[in-house]
């Protein structure tokens, strides 16, 4: 048993980082500390000083456990390594998961290539980036492709055989074939040098000469070619149109600012790269309500800057971020190079903090609208429901739904929400094994069996110390949805009970049309309200349900061609089987049927009408 009073006397005098543990094992919060000893121990005392999230925090802690460290450095990147594992439930956290593509132009090979990379390596190549979007920097090097005709393969050119034919880019005008000779090493290095030269900023270059090209093209009556030149100059004229917000040097350097409205918090990074705007990228926040700015923009930037590969000179930030020091020594030793915090108050560098400032607003102001209808859709949902069925507490629903071809195949779903949304990754599928013919009722108790029977093996081998707690089926739901009234809810509630669960059952009942209309609850019919946010949730639940179960059916009659009972007999073939399931609809009446009544399907003849007959009675 994990004694807190006692295990705090045991904290060592130490940096590390300190992990907490709820009931159910599940890392609820890390942190990092110069002295474990005074920091751990400050959670446990009193709660006048502590937000309201650390408060709800503590009250959940069952147990902790802590990692010494040489120094408050290797805490740090070990804190954001353990945060970037386990997301705990009440650490400030990044919502989003990006990551930022780069140009990336070979310098180290004979002949340079100019690719798409999604990091920076030490490999003495040239990048540039990180760019925001994926689609500008393809754009960008499908650019680079058409005007400077840089090899797009991977040849190795002191290896090209006599055999080897010009590639089709060749053809089209986007490589200039040094492989078979076609330009010297002296031109193509020349091309490569204007790429580099176009990649840092400098368009007019290019556009003067795409210019007297387009020119030159016209006075030759090539109008063709001219007017390829001039789609070039917009296309370089475009890109130079994105990139006029200059900085005040030619530094490279990120600038951050955010923006907060209640319990959501927006923070916008602007990436100066030679003293240009190379891009802008915004980023939620979770958990943020209680943390003041200091430490909200503290912990963006460990994530953000554990997830870059690039890492610029500068960071300018709209305030000072907590553990300043040892953050900005971290960052310099992983850069290889100073990197330093600024904070500017006035002048060209905090003009460039508000326009940040400015965009992370605007983003929270539209973002607003669509957190709202979100929340309505699922969290409000649920609130609705718990109103119209007496319940509290809801979190967790289960839909199910039984797919079959006459009585053949029969498979079953089961879908979850959490929260009023899809959680995709405790989907369940099940393929019947006891039931024969289309016996909805039978085939749901099956199901039903085999999920909470699965779910309370789960849950006893967690106790023994046997097996993980938090599965797809030792959580059970709050209320089952069953796909069905009166009857199938009797059937659900039958199982729960010979299992020994108590879970609230509720039926979806439906109209003449095959649409949900009201729950059956209780012995009771609830009718939905008028643009009810249950109807759709619910709705959406029975939808899911019929379309995994649909596309589980659909998977196996691919796999196994509908493999029936019919193939094993000799004579029948597919277009036979066909023939016989259209007639008689089901296997057990095909199985039942006499010699006469297998004749009257077309292709069956008298001497298969037997075979098949002897078939399922011998």
């Amino acid at each position: 048993m994990f004694n807190i009073e006692e295990e705090l006397k045991k904290l060592p005098d130490k940096p590390g980082v300190y992990i907490m543990h709820n009931a159910k094992d599940e890392i609820i919060y890390v942190g990092k500390a110069v002295v474990l000893k005074n920091r751990v121990r400050q959670y446990f005392q009193s709660s006048r000083n502590h937000t309201a999230k650390i408060r709800r925090m503590v009250s959940q802690v069952e147990y902790f456990e802590y990692i010494v460290t040489d120094s408050e450095r290797e805490a740090l990147v070990l804190e954001c390594n353990l945060i970037k594992e386990h997301r705990p439930k009440y650490n400030t956290m990044l919502k989003d998961d990006k990551s930022y593509p780069y140009i990336k132009v070979t310098v180290n090979e004979d002949y340079p290539r100019v690719l798409f990379a999604r990091s920076m390596k030490r490999d003495k190549a040239r990048y540039f980036g990180p760019y925001t979007s994926a689609t500008a920097v393809k754009d960008v090097i499908d650019l680079i492709h058409k005007i400077f005709k840089i090899r797009h393969c991977n040849k190795n050119m002191d290896n090209v055989r006599e055999s080897d034919r010009l590639c089709l880019y060749y053809h089209i005008g986007q490589c200039s074939g040094p492989c078979k000779g076609m330009i010297s090493k002296e031109d193509y290095k020349e091309s490569v040098g204007e790429v580099l030269t176009f990649l840092n900023g400098d368009y007019s270059r290019v556009i003067g000469l795409l210019t007297e090209k387009m020119e030159a093209a016209s006075e030759n009556l090539d109008f063709e070619n001219a007017a390829v030149y001039r789609d070039l100059i917009g296309s370089v004229r475009k890109l130079e149109e994105k990139q006029k917000v200059n900085s005040v040097d030619g530094d490279d350097r990120d600038v951050i600012a955010f923006a907060r409205d209640g319990k959501e918090t927006v923070v916008a990074i602007f990436f100066v790269r030679d003293g240009k705007v190379l891009g802008r990228e915004h980023f939620h926040m979770k958990n943020t309500e209680d943390e003041d700015d200091s430490k909200m923009l503290s912990a963006f930037v460990k994530q953000f800057y554990a997830g870059t590969p690039y890492l610029p000179k500068e960071i300018m930030c709209e305030v000072p971020i907590e553990d300043e020091e040892a953050i900005a020594a971290w960052l310099t030793e992983k850069r290889g190079r100073k990197v330093s915090f600024r904070y500017p108050l006035r002048g060209e560098k905090h003009k460039l903090v508000e326009l940040a400032k400015r965009n992370a607003e605007v983003v929270i102001t539209a973002d607003i609208d669509k957190i709202k209808r979100e929340e309505a859709r699922t969290i409000g949902a649920l609130r609705e429901l718990e109103s119209l069925i007496g319940l509290s507490g809801l979190k967790r629903l289960e839909a199910y739904d039984i797919s079959h071809i006459s009585g053949t195949e029969t498979v079953a779903s089961m879908v979850v929400t959490e929260n009023g949304r899809p959680k995709k990754s405790d989907y369940r599928r099940f393929r019947l094994t006891t039931v024969k013919g289309p016996d909805d009722y039978k085939s749901m108790e099956e199901v039903l069996t085999r999920r909470f029977r699965h779910g309370i093996e789960d849950r006893a081998k967690y106790e023994e110390g046997l097996g993980e707690h938090i599965t797809g089926f030792s959580v059970f739901p709050d209320v089952l949805m069953m796909d069905g009234g009166k009857g199938q809810v009797n059937v659900a509630e039958r199982v729960l009970e010979e299992l020994g669960l108590n879970i609230p059952v509720c039926g979806m009942v439906k109209d003449d049309h095959h649409r949900t209309r009201g729950l059956y609850f209780h012995n009771e019919e609830i009718d939905f309200p008028p643009n009810s946010e249950a109807f759709n949730m619910i709705t959406r639940m029975q939808d899911e349900a019929h379309r995994f179960a649909i596309e589980y059916h659909r998977s196996l009659r691919s796999k196994d061609q509908v493999h029936s009972v019919l193939d094993d007999i000799k004579g029948i073939g597919p277009k036979k089987r066909k023939a016989l399931m259209m007639h008689f609809k089901e296997i057990d009446k095909i199985r039942e049927a006499e010699v006469s009544e297998l004749t009257e399907v077309d292709g069956i003849t008298e001497a298969l009408a037997e075979e098949i007959y002897r078939f399922f009675r011998d």
